[in-house]
């Protein structure tokens, strides 16, 4: 999973990303709340950890300008301010969770999985799965590509529902065998390559912009190139 974490207080910084990296997070850090704008405004995360009192641009007006765009990716706030106005106020103004300083890192990553867990059984219940022109309907089991109907058996639907889940992201080798084939060892076949090269040919051969990308040594990725 990635994590932003937008904190001024260098020490406090510190202690937040090397606890998520030890705990399997990408993190990425911003000092103030002008480059954290940039960077949620830039990339794709799990979760966000806002301060709320940060030089350049407050962490409420972050949360509400990334609110603004549509983005509901989950926020935790943290903040010395704990009275119950203050706590309010930063949860009618976008954020998710609210956690006050000092904290425990044991609680505040339980909060982050919690948060993280509700927003994907949040996401789960979509029935239209969107990745530039490319639609999944679930409940009618089609795909289509700029409005022309693309023909998919059972597993290259299920391998391609998997990867448009996670657009944006590197899906491994191991995780495309656990989730789409039920596979908890390598079954030192092609089986991937072959289903991959199958879906590639149907949804980017006839069309200008690929979007189903090989990363060299990492795995696979479904997103929009420029």
């Amino acid at each position: 999973m990635k994590a932003l974490v937008i904190e001024d207080d260098q020490d406090v910084a510190n202690y937040l990303v090397k606890g998520l990296k030890e705990s399997d997070f990408v993190v990425d850090h911003a000092a103030d709340g002008k480059d954290g704008m940039m960077m949620a405004a830039s990339e794709d995360y799990d979760i966000m950890i806002v301060d709320r009192m940060l030089p350049g641009m407050d962490g409420l007006s972050i949360i509400k300008t990334v609110r603004a765009t549509g983005n509901q990716v989950p926020v935790l706030i943290l903040s010395a301010l704990g009275d119950v106005d203050d706590r309010v106020e930063g949860l009618r103004g976008g954020g998710d969770d609210y956690l006050t300083k000092p904290f425990s890192f044991t609680e505040l990553l339980a909060r982050i999985e919690s948060l993280v867990r509700r927003n994907r059984q949040s996401a789960e219940t979509e029935t239209v799965l969107r990745v530039a022109d490319l639609e999944m309907d679930l409940l009618a089991r089609t795909v289509k590509r700029a409005g022309h109907n693309i023909d998919v058996q059972p597993r290259e639907f299920r391998l391609l529902e998997y990867l448009m889940r996670n657009a944006g992201q590197v899906v491994t080798r191991t995780m495309l065998l656990e989730k789409v084939w039920d596979y908890h060892f390598d079954p030192q076949t092609n089986v991937i390559d072959v289903h991959i090269s199958r879906l590639r040919a149907k949804i980017d051969k006839e069309f200008e912009t690929p979007l189903l990308q090989t990363i060299r040594g990492a795995g696979y990725m479904l997103r929009e190139t420029a």
